[in-house]
């Protein structure tokens, strides 16, 4: 059975409580948050005691395994360095980071202290991504070439507003659409460029849109699109190659769709089929994966490394929005003491 403390009771916070409350190996130790009320509601809910600060949930406990980190992006650090200095294992939602300089020392810090660093990528859990990655692996589509995918919603409203305070959270294209670019290098392997145009610096309301245009090593396309302009949430994907066409959309009835080119010349002649998604919390897969690999002793599917890797495409990004030029990675675009967005 393993102790897991929960930092953060907003959104993300409340929804890895009820995933720890009903797993069979975790055991919810408690919960903290600042604001007393919104944590004692949350541990109401959930069986477990509230705390308003890591210390006193740390003295008041008598057992913690596992320090799961759902603050926003620039209290991150902080707590990941102080619960790997107590020993204890971190889960850490995404973005790992602001920048890289300090997701670098979060990951050496915990693997210096012996405790492992998990980051949550939870794209990787979601049924349908993950079963176009399965379809993608099996060849369905031939060779990739091109590939778009996107997500958007209205803005968000988070703790004292921190989302419109572009240089904590990095707007749409750090905050959600990282979600994206790892689950895209997942599939497709390094990205050598990136090129982005946004809506920071030219709308001063809570508006946000950015259109990034990722080229992988192999040679794949991908055009990745986000928004917090619009009523209600949706993401989407759509691989095309070769011998066909990988197709998700969240606002369809039955999202996922596979399409293989018909046999005569030219292709055509398709008919797509619906693939029927699996009704299991992926937040709770997600974390559930977590604490087996430490039961375990075994590699997650999605590393701190892979996190860091999302997190430099992610930057790259902002970056090109900055300059109007495209970054290639692995030419300075990960150099931490670089001025400007990158090295922020």
């Amino acid at each position: 059975m393993i102790h897991v403390l929960v930092i953060g009771a907003g959104a993300m916070g409340s929804t890895h409580a009820a995933a720890y409350a009903d797993m069979p190996n975790a055991h919810f130790a408690g919960i903290v948050d600042t604001d007393a009320g919104k944590g004692a509601r949350v541990a109401e809910a959930c069986g477990t005691s509230s705390f308003t600060s890591y210390a006193e949930a740390m003295e008041a406990l008598d057992r913690v395994d596992v320090v799961d980190v759902c603050l926003p992006t620039p209290l991150h650090k902080k707590i990941v360095l102080q619960a790997a200095d107590d020993g204890k294992h971190v889960i850490c939602e995404k973005p790992l980071a602001r920048s890289l300089a300090d997701a670098r020392e979060m990951i050496d810090h915990c693997r210096s202290r012996g405790v492992r660093l998990f980051v949550g990528h939870v794209l990787r859990f979601f049924h349908e991504y993950a079963h176009a990655k399965q379809l993608l692996d099996d060849g369905v589509i031939g060779k990739p070439a091109v590939i778009r995918a996107g997500r958007g919603g209205g803005y968000p409203i988070g703790w004292q507003h921190w989302y419109s305070d572009f240089g904590a959270s990095g707007g749409i294209t750090l905050d959600a659409m990282i979600h994206d670019f790892d689950f895209l290098r997942w599939c497709f392997g390094e990205v050598e460029r990136v090129y982005a145009k946004g809506l920071h610096g030219r709308v001063h309301a809570q508006l946000d849109y950015s259109l990034v245009t990722l080229r992988f090593q192999s040679g794949a396309i991908a055009h990745v699109e986000g928004t917090w302009s619009h009523e209600g949430f949706s993401m989407n994907l759509e691989m095309a190659g070769t011998q066909g066409i990988i197709g998700y959309d969240s606002a369809r009835d039955q999202p996922l769709l596979s399409f293989q080119r018909g046999g005569h010349a030219g292709g055509g002649g398709g008919v797509p089929v619906p693939e029927s998604p699996v009704e299991e919390n992926p937040y709770f897969q997600e974390l559930r994966h977590f604490l087996n690999c430490i039961e375990q002793n075994e590699e997650p599917i999605v590393t701190a490394e892979d996190a860091y890797k999302a997190l430099q495409i992610a930057l790259s990004a902002l970056k090109s929005m900055e300059t109007g030029r495209p970054v290639h990675l692995g030419t300075g675009a990960a150099d931490p003491s670089s001025k400007g967005v990158i090295g922020s």
